[in-house]
Parts: C-alpha cells; sequence; structure tokens
C-alpha cells in the first residue's frame, strides 16, 4: 500500500526526473541519469530489506562503487557493490546509505518514495 505523498518529493520527481518521459524506457533512462548525476561514489550502505535477486542479508554493510550500466537497469535501479572480492549489481532499494553526503542520500530517498509509492517503469 503506498504511504502518504510527500508533495515535494512527488514535484522533484515529475519536473526533474521523469519530466517529458513518454514510455518506461524513459521513465528508467530519466532515473538512471539522476542517479548516476546524485550520487557520489564510493559510499557505504546499510542492507535494509533482503531480496532474492540479491546475495546481501539484512543489516549487512557495504560499499557502493558505481551505479550499473544503464541496460542493466531498465526495469529496476542496481548500483555495483565490491562482494566477496568481486563487483557486484544489486537492488538500489535494498539499500539505505550511512554517512553519505546529502545528494546521495536525497537520490537514494526519491528511489526509496518512487517505489514505495508503488511507482514502476
Amino acid at each position: 500500500m503506498p504511504s502518504d505523498k510527500d508533495q515535494e518529493r512527488e514535484d522533484r520527481i515529475q519536473n526533474e526526473i521523469v519530466v517529458d518521459c513518454y514510455d518506461e524506457y524513459e521513465v528508467a533512462a530519466g532515473w538512471h541519469c539522476h542517479l548516476e548525476d546524485n550520487l557520489i561514489f564510493p559510499f557505504k550502505a546499510k542492507c535494509v530489506t533482503e531480496r532474492t535477486v540479491s546475495p546481501l542479508k539484512s543489516g549487512e554493510i557495504i560499499e557502493v562503487m558505481n551505479i550499473a550500466d544503464q541496460d542493466d537497469c531498465r526495469h529496476e535501479m542496481f548500483v555495483i557493490i565490491r562482494f566477496m572480492g568481486r563487483r557486484l549489481a544489486v537492488p538500489l532499494a535494498q539499500l539505505q546509505p550511512i554517512d553519505a553526503d546529502e545528494s546521495t542520500t536525497e537520490a537514494v530517498a526519491d528511489w526509496h518514495y518512487w517505489i514505495g509509492q508503488g511507482y514502476q517503469f
């Protein structure tokens, strides 16, 4: 069930992230560009929810290295982490930044909000 609307966040998403997007591909590209521009790498993050598509466990702390390629983000946003000596893509929705800068914190919160409202590509 979607949570209450945050009008400031809704306006930012509509006017800066998905503005002039006409289909799912453009919405995904808009989010990818926004995150690429606003996430400052590397940053530490905590896994806040487990997903079957990810090996991370709830509470696990990892380092986020970059955003995944746009082709890998056509249905949801993935970031690249260091995991067991290799680079691996995991869903951004399962991560919460730790002591990250304001731009990173806000961009991840926007993504979490968008997902929490039930929006999708």
